[in-house]
């Protein structure tokens, strides 16, 4: 987790480190998760379905699904985790298939900072609809390895922007890393996301609130996940199915 000011005087080795450190990579439980009987689906209003809503949170997080789900999920992930591709690409699909669509879970996800590039893609998600972030962020983990690449293989480069004045670094960093490319070809204009990045004020609460809630929730790496509030820690999705269910999602 990183602060606004220490991403801004960081080398790019000291984020590639970070990242990787925080990221986990194996199953580890901070605590039981919640047991329940089960629960019957909840049926979406009239003309709608559970899989198109999206509210933003007062902690900036991004709610999929039936806010008043008798099971809240919540994940904190970092955009630059191979371990959270991982659970994206694993457990995505069938969250939403079987657990979010029934209106029995909701999915909240938030953002753990873990450099300037994870600042710049988490700001990126956010630059549209609210309903594009979670696309926008599964994009981002489906091609993780190509989106990342630039980064590493221009880190002259990367370093320039850095130093910039705060309203034009990030902006001169996507473009040093070609996100502008990657976003553009998924409905985001460049001129939209220069604009997004282009705005300290914002690049700061993405920071501060990974900064202050990984330290009040005790969140030291990602993915971590929260079942009705309680912190059941690094899972894969083959270990977290298994606590839904016992939560009383069948």
């Amino acid at each position: 987790m990183m602060s606004l000011r220490q991403i801004a005087l960081a080398t790019l080795a000291a984020p590639l480190a970070l990242g990787l450190a925080a990221c986990g990579s194996e199953p580890a439980a901070e605590g039981e998760a919640p047991t329940g009987d089960p629960v019957d689906p909840v049926e979406a209003p009239s003309g709608t379905e559970w899989l198109d809503m999206v509210q933003v949170t007062e902690a900036d997080g991004y709610l999929l699904g039936n806010p008043d789900a008798p099971i809240k999920l919540m994940e904190y992930a970092s955009l630059t985790c191979p371990a959270c591709a991982a659970f994206a690409q694993q457990g995505i699909e069938p969250l939403k298939e079987k657990y979010i669509s029934t209106g029995v879970v909701s999915y909240e996800l938030r953002n753990q900072i873990h450099g300037p590039h994870d600042l710049v893609l988490a700001r990126l998600v956010r630059c549209g609809a609210k309903e594009a972030y979670h696309p926008l962020s599964e994009q981002v983990w489906a091609n993780l390895q190509s989106v990342l690449q630039p980064v590493f293989e221009n880190q002259e480069a990367v370093q320039q922007a850095m130093s910039l004045p705060p309203e034009q670094r990030f902006a001169a960093f996507a473009d040093v890393a070609g996100f502008y490319d990657f976003f553009a070809a998924r409905g985001l204009s460049r001129d939209q996301a220069r604009q997004c990045l282009s705005d300290p004020a914002a690049m700061e609460t993405i920071a501060t609130n990974s900064e202050t809630q990984s330290q009040e929730l005790n969140v030291t790496g990602t993915p971590t996940f929260f079942i009705n509030g309680r912190n059941v820690g690094t899972q894969s999705w083959s270990t977290l199915e298994p606590m839904l269910q016992a939560a009383g999602a069948r």
